[in-house]
């Protein structure tokens, strides 16, 4: 963070160390580091339940233990207490503002769409990054054309099904082919507290950018700053060249 900025708490949207939330009790913390060792030693479906165990773990860990655990590339943030979760059943992806033809996406929907995948770092504007990591789902600017952008329309805000988060790009921005509304995370789908069913996932920015729990797509006149740009977090966050910071981009 530049010194121009105010003092503000680490982000918790997948982008800082703050976390919150009741303790993880010392033996399953114990246990969970326990099953993470044997995980190691034998892989497969007993790695994949542990991996599975993380999450909840991780949810609930002021220590930030969980982190050194196997499997656990990635750190569970979150600017609200709990967060609901949704799938086929109940998820939706509405898409309005300045558009010709407001549409709203179930799961299903988006995935009979053309899919594209991305092999990125990724980097966290609190300094930590995660290499090689796949995403995959629908380009941003496909659901854009298939809306209908007015020629008025200069900026688009993401909001989120936790009630709180929000973030915004330029339209030239969320345009790029870089952009996703993704739907898989490392090959698998987006599990709920890596942010799924469905998150934005901008490549070149960092990752505080990359909206989780994502259920709202509005096309506006300009650019609403984003929860923590509110705090004092660039607008424009491109990875090596914004928030004081020269980390190697991501592209």
């Amino acid at each position: 963070m530049s010194n121009s900025h105010p003092e503000v708490p680490a982000p918790r949207q997948d982008g800082g160390a703050d976390r919150r939330g009741a303790p993880v009790g010392r033996r399953v913390l114990l246990g969970m580091v326990g099953l993470g060792a044997v995980g190691v030693v034998t892989g497969g479906p007993l790695e994949r339940l542990v991996s599975g165990g993380l999450d909840v773990v991780a949810r609930k860990d002021p220590t930030g233990l969980s982190d050194l655990l196997p499997g656990n590339r990635f750190r569970y943030y979150s600017v609200t207490g709990s967060v609901p979760e949704r799938d086929e059943t109940d998820y939706r992806l509405k898409i309005d503002g300045l558009v010709a033809e407001p549409r709203t996406y179930r799961l299903s929907d988006l995935a009979a769409l053309p899919r594209r995948r991305l092999v990125r770092d990724v980097q966290c504007v609190t300094g930590w990054r995660v290499p090689r990591t796949p995403f995959a789902g629908v380009r941003l600017s496909t659901l854009l054309d298939a809306a209908g952008v007015s020629p008025e329309a200069r900026a688009v805000r993401f909001t989120c099904f936790d009630g709180e988060y929000a973030e915004s790009l330029t339209l030239a921005q969320a345009r790029r082919a870089d952009v996703l509304v993704a739907t898989a995370m490392e090959d698998e789908p987006i599990s709920h507290s890596h942010g799924g069913p469905v998150r934005l996932y901008v490549a070149p920015m960092y990752f505080y950018k990359s909206a989780k729990w994502l259920s709202g797509i509005t096309v506006t006149k300009e650019v609403v700053p984003g929860y923590w740009e509110r705090l004092g977090y660039d607008v424009d966050a491109w990875v090596g060249r914004s928030n004081g910071r020269d980390d190697a981009p991501t592209v």
